[in-house]
């Protein structure tokens, strides 16, 4: 797989999510796909025995993208906007069809006068299909994963 066309991948997901464009996002995510933040951040295993700040599947993302249309959110009001600025994203290995990407980011999300600014790492498992790439599964690994977080109503 053409590295370029990876690093162009991570990049067109991080302007669509700062667009706010989240139905574009979530057709990015292949159908069997899961979207972590572990509580433990880059520490944490991959385990069931493990607390996660999110570990959601295609359809926890749908609906909480439904969420955030929804007028009937009060809790968004008067709407929340964020902004991912991010390091070049780096190829890690590939693991048979899958693609390892590594991507340092800062995340910043407002809500009227609110603001919360997190860091930390993606890791992206790319795998190409018919309809070209999709996240099998995006990590988001916190700096400061285990503090106590304000609400985090988008994605990190």
């Amino acid at each position: 797989m053409d590295v370029d066309a990876l690093v162009r991948f991570v990049l067109d997901e991080a302007r669509l999510l700062n667009a706010g464009d989240f139905d574009a996002w979530l057709a990015l995510f292949h159908a069997q796909c899961r979207y972590w933040v572990p509580l433990a951040g880059d520490r944490q295993e991959d385990s069931p025995l493990h607390a996660s700040l999110a570990d959601e599947d295609r359809y926890l993302l749908a609906t909480r993208i439904r969420r955030l249309k929804s007028p009937a959110a009060h809790s968004l009001d008067p709407g929340v906007r964020s902004l991912h600025v991010i390091q070049q994203p780096e190829v890690e290995a590939a693991d048979g069809d899958d693609h390892l990407l590594r991507t340092p980011f800062l995340y910043t999300e407002t809500a009227g006068a609110r603001q919360l600014t997190l860091a930390g790492t993606w890791r992206h498992r790319l795998r190409p299909t018919s309809d070209g790439l999709r996240i099998v599964c995006k990590r988001v690994d916190l700096l400061q994963a285990g503090a106590a977080h304000e609400i985090i109503q988008l994605f990190p």
